[in-house]
């Protein structure tokens, strides 16, 4: 498992020359309402084992969540069950609200 900072993160999505990764937050819906990264797709963390088949095992896949410990819970389960290329976002949404988009509501 890979581990990305915020700034990392976003400087691949900001690469046209490489693959854009699977954006997976794994908060709660009203986290997510609340501010999320463009083009990420919720997938609350206590649904994961009953959707994981929703999830394709050769994508690049981001796990996202609040302040990074949820998602890496769900990038060790993904891993676990064969998923060979998931990372986790160090710091989660929080990170990313404080070190690159200051605009995003923080809670």
């Amino acid at each position: 498992m890979q581990h990305l900072t915020a700034p990392e993160l976003a400087g691949w999505l900001n690469d046209e020359s490489r693959a854009q990764p699977f954006l997976l937050d794994v908060r709660e819906n009203w986290e997510f309402e609340t501010c999320h990264i463009a083009g990420s797709t919720l997938m609350p963390m206590q649904t994961i084992p009953a959707r994981i088949d929703d999830l394709d095992e050769d994508a690049e896949i981001v796990c996202i969540c609040h302040h990074g410990a949820r998602s890496l819970n769900v990038a060790a389960f993904l891993e676990h069950h064969g998923f060979s290329k998931v990372s986790n976002l160090t710091g989660g949404i929080h990170a990313w609200a404080v070190q690159v988009d200051s605009s995003m509501p923080q809670y």
